[in-house]
């Protein structure tokens, strides 16, 4: 169901294997800001025991992510930097609805199209890169990716009818296309 409706540019993956070092460091604090939305949603929403659950195993996974990056940062002799604004989420958020059940919706399919566009992302790097670890690790990034965009939409589709979910992921699937569309081409997830 989740069906983002741009590709990345082939000139993003170019970008990237350009200045892989710099994409390992914006990976880092991608997998880290991941851990932390989970965070937020299982604290925000105490009362949905599915959905703490489930934000319980995300944060783990993603700051296991975050874990794996750094060894690679630190096998290249690079240390991480201050962590940057991610103009590409920042613009997500912009369509976040204000009222208490609007505003959970739209974080759930917001949070799936993200790790969608992670997935579809993580892939084209795991395509690109040789043989290797690292090829290996990407290639397992994305799987998880892909688990994590049907978690969101699942749960999406445990707390609010068919019905509702459906048109608000087709107009916030064409503010990503959009918004994506809009930024700069950089070695960065986003």
């Amino acid at each position: 169901m989740l069906k983002l409706l741009i590709n990345s540019p082939d000139a993003w993956v170019d970008a990237v294997l350009a200045d892989f070092d710099t994409f390992l460091i914006d990976h880092a604090a991608a997998e880290k800001k991941a851990s932390g939305m989970a965070i937020s949603m299982l604290s925000h929403y105490p009362d949905r025991k599915d959905l703490v659950d489930a934000m319980v195993d995300l944060a783990i996974e993603e700051m296991t992510h975050f874990r794996q990056v750094i060894e690679f940062i630190h096998k290249r002799g690079l240390q991480l930097g201050a962590d940057t604004k991610d103009h590409y989420v920042n613009s997500m958020r912009k369509i976040l609805r204000k009222e208490s059940d609007d505003y959970f919706l739209d974080r759930l399919i917001v949070g799936g199209v993200i790790e969608a566009r992670g997935c579809e992302r993580f892939g084209l790097v795991a395509n690109a890169l040789p043989a290797g670890d690292l090829k290996k690790f990407y290639t397992a990034i994305t799987e998880s990716e892909a688990r994590h965009e049907n978690l969101f939409l699942s749960l999406a589709l445990k707390y609010f009818p068919r019905s509702i979910v459906e048109p608000r992921l087709k107009e916030i699937l064409e503010y990503e296309a959009e918004t994506l569309s809009s930024l700069p081409i950089k070695a960065a997830l986003h």
